[in-house]
């Protein structure tokens, strides 16, 4: 359970958990050994130093109280140059106070153990200069000494050096090492980039690069792309080669009916229909032969294309077409997208009377909706109805019109080809079959 909820926050991309594994480590490791140097430096350090200068003061008060006011400038210039001080006064006033920068770790040290010694302790200044700390006793009721001394003798000299040099180190590698990183994962997003448009039909340039096991897979990818381009090249050259055949044959029937005597009128125009119908079929092989591997993506306005698609597709004015998305622009195959639309759309007019075309923005994600007032398709049957050469004589017979079963596996296929998908469901406001086209 904890580490679901752990899941959420994490980095979702490759770059950005490899960042984290590369710095996690090295900020516990930097916080560990900050630690560590602040109880030893700061702490253990710094109670020694004030153990000395705690016992000075202490024996320099023991015998100050016991000079008359005539003797004590004398006896502060004597304790002056016995004891390594900055200065010694002898005041009647004094505010208690702790005056430490928050930034100022060892003053805190040195505080605790100044008040921890000295019962009669009154303040202490690290903030006045950086370079000297105060210290300030009460000796007798209104009697203050204030005793200044140099920082280096309270505690350790530059103690932040230590934690600058760590940090700015650290620092320094962490680049170095994210560099290197990003060299490293950049293959990688450059294979997986190469894959995904390679799924959509682009066969992008891809240079074999980075590690190994990074080479490797690059390898063995373009291995794979070389082999599904060889079969699918060999697959349109095959069906091409059988719908160049096919057609010799049908011209010389089309020719001899043309040329038969003694039939009656209707069987010829008959028979005129099924060549017709059978050259349809050859076309739609051809279509879904190719994949739309032929054909380049660009930069496309998604509602003047469909305006264009569907203006001469709207013969009867039965097609209606409303968008809000007047500038949606987008990268894909104009041809495969009129194929795919012109398809949908000459289906939906066989089989309902009023078609309506919408065009929404979801996101990133591009919506051509499709609807008719036709019978539909059952939900039992919607998935089977995207698979090639499936017809659905139920609710679509071929009674109103020729296919072989292909214009919505290709227009799925268009679809996928586009980083997206094709679903059906029922019209809301029509009643009829709703065709969503997600790019």
């Amino acid at each position: 359970m904890f580490f679901k909820w752990l899941k959420q926050y994490l980095p979702r991309g490759l770059y950005g958990r490899s960042a984290l594994i590369l710095f996690l480590p090295i900020a516990v490791l930097q916080l560990v050994v900050i630690v560590a140097f602040s109880q030893r430096y700061f702490d253990d350090v710094t109670t020694q130093l004030m153990d000395g200068v705690n016992k000075e003061i202490s024996n320099y008060c023991a015998g100050f109280d016991e000079v008359d006011d005539a003797q004590k400038k004398q006896h502060l210039e004597r304790l002056d140059d016995i004891y390594d001080f900055v200065s010694f006064q002898h005041t009647s006033h004094n505010e208690p106070s702790i005056q430490i920068p928050l930034l100022d770790i060892s003053g805190k040290v040195m505080a605790r153990e100044f008040f921890d010694y000295f019962d009669n302790a009154v303040a202490i200044d690290t903030s006045s200069n950086p370079n000297e700390v105060s210290f300030t006793l009460e000796l007798t009721a209104g009697s203050y000494l204030t005793i200044t001394t140099p920082r280096s003798r309270t505690s350790a000299r530059n103690p932040h050096q230590l934690l600058v040099w760590t940090l700015l180190t650290s620092t320094i590698i962490t680049l170095v090492s994210f560099l290197y990183m990003r060299n490293q994962v950049k293959p990688i997003k450059k294979l997986a980039t190469a894959a995904d448009r390679f799924g959509r039909g682009d066969a992008i340039p891809f240079r074999i690069q980075g590690a190994t096991e990074v080479r490797a897979a690059g390898a063995a990818f373009l291995s794979m792309r070389s082999k599904i381009e060889r079969q699918i090249e060999q697959r349109t050259l095959m069906l091409s080669g059988v719908s160049h055949d096919l057609r010799t044959p049908l011209t010389r029937l089309k020719l001899s009916l043309s040329m038969l005597d003694g039939a009656a009128d209707d069987e010829i125009a008959a028979m005129q229909d099924d060549i017709i119908q059978m050259e349809k079929l050859i076309d739609t092989f051809l279509d879904f032969a190719r994949a739309e591997h032929l054909e380049q993506s660009e930069l496309c306005n998604i509602s003047n294309l469909l305006e264009e698609i569907l203006l001469p597709l709207n013969d009867k004015g039965n097609i209606r077409f409303t968008t809000k998305e007047k500038s949606l622009v987008r990268n894909l195959r104009p041809q495969a997208i009129e194929r795919m639309v012109e398809n949908i759309v000459t289906n939906a007019k066989r089989y309902g009377d009023i078609v309506e075309v919408q065009l929404k923005q979801y996101g990133k994600s591009v919506v051509i909706s499709i609807e008719d007032n036709g019978p539909g398709i059952a939900p039992e049957l919607r998935e089977k109805a995207l698979q090639p050469f499936v017809r659905l004589d139920e609710s679509r017979n071929q009674d109103r019109g020729s296919g072989v079963g292909l214009g919505l596996a290709i227009a799925f296929d268009t679809a996928r080809r586009h980083g997206g998908t094709l679903r059906l469901s029922k019209s809301a406001t029509l009643g009829g079959l709703c065709v969503e086209i997600i790019l």
